[in-house]
């Protein structure tokens, strides 16, 4: 039986975990989660999302642009993350409309595709 969802993992070029904490902790204000010892020589961090964590890996010889991969975050205010992510120059890329939803999709500073979308009731 599978009983929910733990984590997620994204990846980041090696050497990039600053620019990625910068992005994800201080720009989409995620919370950064200590790892454990055994992992943190590894590379990357990891990230506390309410009860699920994201995991940010590091991977090399990968182009993150070419792949439809991507997680979606649900947002409560998704005019507001509109206006925060132009505000720091991300692409906003309108998405395929799907019933009681709206959303959007961007590139982070690495390539991997992200989701924003909020249900409309």
């Amino acid at each position: 039986m599978i009983m929910g969802l733990h984590h997620v993992q994204i990846t980041i070029p090696k050497g990039c975990e600053e620019q990625g904490k910068d992005f994800y902790c201080h720009v989409l204000g995620l919370q950064e989660l200590e790892k454990p010892d055994s992992l943190k020589g590894r590379g990357g961090f990891w990230l506390q999302l309410g009860q699920q964590e994201v995991h940010v890996g590091t991977e090399d010889g990968f182009d993150r642009l070419t792949t439809k991969a991507h997680i979606a975050y649900q947002v409560a205010d998704i005019q507001y993350w509109r206006k925060k992510l132009a505000a720091h120059q991300i692409k906003i890329l309108d998405s395929v409309p799907i019933p009681h939803y709206e959303r959007f999709e961007f590139r982070d500073p690495f390539g991997n595709r992200v989701e924003m979308i909020q249900k409309i009731v």
